[in-house]
């Protein structure tokens, strides 16, 4: 063997010795400074002598089912946390730590359309928002274990920057932003491609448990879909012709691998387009339980910002107003304390500042200033309430003053005069055209024991009788009632006892319009002077009759007239 057969078995021996003790290396995929929770990440055992079978040890435990160099973590929480560590036929790596905080990052990155879910050569727009200037942000994306620069579109106006995202061939490429000269950055979005014309789409971001979430079956090119079935790990659990699955409240029992079978035809293409079908890639729904979110506490024209859940480094506030109809005006406000004063309409949120991360946005809380058109007039209001209040007065002192004078006539009462031993009877009153009774006196000529009744004409005008007291114009225990005129009616007051004897009385009708005019004289048939004890009606004297009536348009007493007629004969 000569020298350089010897020269080159050294070297060969010295590659052979350093490949067996070199360990190997577990790095994180993208090189983000710090994880926050929803997290797309990929761990990566490295390797010098080249692949070879992979172990992975996690917190000690190696994990049987891990057997490749690469493990891809979805939508990480703090249950990912850990020391992992690697092994490829000889010694293991030292171990990598990961942290996942439990808070969002300190700008959000979203499509502004569809899902997670692109078809090949697709591509689509993703927005930045952040609290401060975007000019220093710059976005990058990791496809398989390669990163690329993006460029970002500034639109300073709306405080927002546009990338453009494409997956260029990958099947699936990982996009974020970061500010320079800082460790500031965005949160995550996956975007995944697939080559079929139907496809499952859901949403970009994370599901946060608790919250909806709606799987779309979409085919490509815009045909109309007439039926899509649903299934969850291969076993159908819906049909929907609008092809949208929606879960109302997610929780960790929705979990799954979700695909979706679509019939369709191309019928915008051509009006009799043949029914086609179409089945879709899995896709994996994960629902996590996200950052704390803080919780909006609402008083008189003032908010209120608090965190139950929050860590005790989250002391700062940072609160958010939105135009109303203009979801691109949401700026931060200056305030940085726990409650704000509302003056500016539109709708406000607010959220903690840990350090590191923010908790979750709490949910929004619309303000609308009340103007003083819509301010409600209570002038109205109060001159309606006291209108009615003095109604209601109105009627209970008409029902009063009723019940005092007419209602004793309608009363039942059988009993006893104390002073005179008269009688009371109810007066019965008629269906419509009621008349009014009242007892006469014990002179009126009937027999001294019996009392008579004289019906008092009531046709469209109403008389409000009383009844007079002892001794008004009358004589002891004789009692009588005066009417007293509403509109048309007559008036009667019970003459005072002047010109008549003791116990006697008498009615004089006082005329208003068209009334007759009667008078109460001594009896004609005793032709006693007034002053005796007994009284009679004398009508204005008249030919060949008893009473001699004053004529007048439209009496409407004649009723009584007749009747005391007929009584006198």
């Amino acid at each position: 063997m000569d020298m350089r057969s010897l020269l080159i078995l050294a070297v060969l021996l010295a590659l052979i010795r350093e490949d067996n003790g070199q360990k190997p290396t577990v790095s994180l995929l993208p090189k983000f400074p710090q994880v926050y929770v929803g997290d797309d990440v990929t761990l990566i055992c490295n390797h010098k002598g080249g692949s070879k079978p992979t172990k992975w040890i996690i917190d000690g435990t190696q994990q049987s089912h891990l057997n490749y160099s690469i493990i891809l973590l979805t939508a990480v929480t703090p249950k990912n946390n850990g020391a992992y560590e690697c092994e490829q036929g000889g010694p293991k790596s030292d171990p990598f730590t990961l942290t996942v905080l439990e808070l969002e990052p300190h700008a959000q990155l979203s499509p502004s359309v569809g899902g997670a879910v692109m078809t090949k050569g697709e591509g689509r727009n993703l927005v930045l928002q952040a609290d401060d200037d975007l000019k220093d942000w710059a976005c990058f994306v990791l496809r398989g274990v390669s990163r690329f620069a993006l460029g970002v579109n500034v639109n300073e106006k709306m405080k927002r920057a546009v990338i453009f995202a494409e997956l260029k061939g990958a099947e699936r490429a990982t996009f974020w932003c970061k500010k320079k000269k800082t460790e500031h950055r965005s949160n995550a979005v996956t975007l995944k491609m697939t080559e079929l014309m139907v496809m499952l789409v859901p949403p970009a971001v994370p599901v946060l448990q608790g919250e909806p979430v709606a799987l779309r079956c979409v085919v490509w090119g815009g045909p109309k879909l007439e039926n899509a079935v649903f299934y969850k790990d291969k076993i159908e659990i819906m049909n929907s012709p609008e092809g949208t699955y929606t879960i109302t409240n997610a929780t960790q029992h929705d979990v799954g691998n979700y695909s979706c079978h679509a019939t369709y035809r191309f019928s915008h293409i051509s009006a009799g387009a043949a029914q086609k079908e179409g089945d879709s890639d899995a896709q994996e729904l994960k629902v996590i339980g996200g950052p704390p979110a803080a919780v909006l506490s609402v008083s008189t024209k003032s908010l209120q910002c608090s965190c139950p859940r929050c860590p005790a480094d989250c002391t700062s506030y940072h609160w958010y107003h939105t135009l109303f109809n203009d979801p691109h005006s949401h700026r931060r406000l200056s305030e940085n304390h726990q409650s704000i004063t509302l003056e500016e309409e539109g709708l406000y949120s607010c959220r903690f500042d840990c350090g590191k991360g923010f908790s979750r946005f709490s949910d929004s809380y619309s303000y609308k200033a009340q103007s003083e058109s819509e301010t409600p007039n209570v002038m109205p209001i109060m001159v309606a309430a006291i209108l009615i209040v003095l109604g209601l007065l109105i009627v209970l002192l008409i029902a009063l003053k009723r019940r005092r004078g007419g209602s004793n006539v309608q009363a039942t009462k059988r009993d006893k005069d104390k002073t005179t031993g008269g009688d009371y009877e109810q007066i019965q009153l008629k269906d419509k055209d009621q008349a009014v009774y009242h007892t006469l006196g014990e002179s009126t000529g009937k027999d001294q024991a019996k009392g008579g009744y004289e019906p008092l004409q009531k046709r469209q005008e109403e008389g409000v009788y009383h009844t007079l007291g002892p001794g008004e114009g009358q004589g002891e225990g004789q009692g009588g009632y005066e009417a007293l005129k509403s509109v048309k009616a007559e008036v009667y007051q019970t003459l005072s006892s002047e010109g008549q004897g003791e116990g006697q009385g008498g009615y004089e009708a006082l005329k208003s319009v068209k009334a007759e005019v009667y008078q109460t004289l001594s009896s004609a048939d005793s032709k006693k002077p007034e002053g005796e004890a007994e009284g009679g009606y004398e009508q204005l004297p008249q030919k060949d009759k008893d009473y001699e009536a004053v004529t007048v348009e439209e009496n409407p007493h004649e009723e009584v007239k007749k009747q005391m007629g007929k009584e006198k004969e």
